[in-house]
């Protein structure tokens, strides 16, 4: 891919890590082939499951660690190599802060924004993020919410191109995510390319622009969340009904045998597929002819969780 119209972008990364005690020393490859590329004035929302491989592939990206093959290049440079000038138009939010616990959160914000040459200006991220109701209390006192909201507002204190942000709602109540949403969405209104990475999906099919999805260290699927979620082929949910009625009933009678019906639990069950006006004609009618009235009905379109599901299967991992 051309790198001229993009923030980052990786072809064909490769990362061994070791050696492992046990292994005789053997290094393990924890990526073997990701794809990932991330452009100005977009969200791009790298998911995978726990041991995928995102943090890896961000660290490269990051420049913290360095690619035993493929190519990394943030902002059109080597990230391993770069110096300060690079990583000072680059912020990193990270899942645990990295927050100094002694430090209070205002001093902290000045003391950042002054080894930028550029930065925003202090007092509003403070008003912005809600940070002055606890401007003066040490960090390792603050709630996870609390620390979230200062470890995004130091990710933004040098005024960057590229931000990196891991499960920047973890912890947040309903208010502050909804305050982290919309200061994404403006961010990415000015122009920034914003790396994100989630394990709660819903909030990657609000935010993101486009998708990258990797499993077992490699990228198994991209697009937009439209593209991702719409049927692709005759095995694709791109609708589910679900509904709940009386436990037994067998749906192989309703007249839908190119959808997938069946019983999930004792009284709830599931229709997916290519749903479709005549599909609904006969579900009501075999209910109808049953004599079955639905205690609740469901109708809702393929998600990103069902994407997710369906390439990174459904076992704990």
């Amino acid at each position: 891919m051309s790198t001229a119209d993009y923030c980052l972008t990786i072809e064909g990364l490769v990362k061994d890590l070791g050696p492992v005690n046990g292994l005789d020393g053997k290094m393990i490859r924890v990526i073997a082939d990701v794809d990932f590329a991330a452009r100005p004035g977009q969200v791009t929302a790298l998911l995978g499951t726990n041991g995928a491989g995102k943090t890896t592939t961000l660290a490269c990206a990051q420049g913290l660690m360095p690619a035993d093959g493929g190519t990394v290049r943030l902002l059109g440079t080597d990230p391993w190599n770069a110096g300060a000038d690079l990583r000072a138009r680059v912020g990193v939010m990270l899942q645990d802060g990295g927050l100094p616990p002694s430090a209070r959160p205002v001093a902290l914000l000045k003391h950042l924004s002054r080894m930028y040459v550029s930065p925003r200006p202090v007092e509003e991220l403070v008003e912005r993020l809600g940070i002055g109701s606890f401007a003066s209390t040490g960090i390792r006192r603050l709630s996870g919410g609390q620390k979230q909201r200062l470890a995004l507002a130091c990710a933004l204190v040098g005024n960057p191109e590229v931000l990196f942000l891991d499960e920047p709602s973890a912890g947040l109540d309903p208010q502050s995510r909804q305050i982290v949403f919309e200061l994404i969405q403006e961010l990415r209104d000015e122009g920034l390319g914003i790396i994100l990475t989630t394990h709660l999906l819903d909030d990657a099919q609000r935010l993101a622009d486009y998708v990258y999805i990797i499993d077992d260290g490699r990228t198994v699927a991209r697009g937009t969340v439209a593209e991702l979620t719409a049927a692709s082929d005759e095995t694709a949910r791109s609708r589910v009904l679900t509904f709940t009625a009386e436990p037994g009933l067998d749906l192989a009678d309703a007249g839908l045998p190119h959808l997938e019906c069946g019983e999930t639990a004792a009284g709830h069950y599931t229709v997916a597929g290519g749903i479709l006006p005549a599909d609904l004609a006969r579900l009501t009618a075999w209910w109808e002819r049953r004599g079955i009235m639905p205690h609740s009905v469901h109708l809702a379109s393929r998600t990103l969780e069902d994407v997710f599901l369906e390439l990174s299967g459904r076992d704990i991992r």
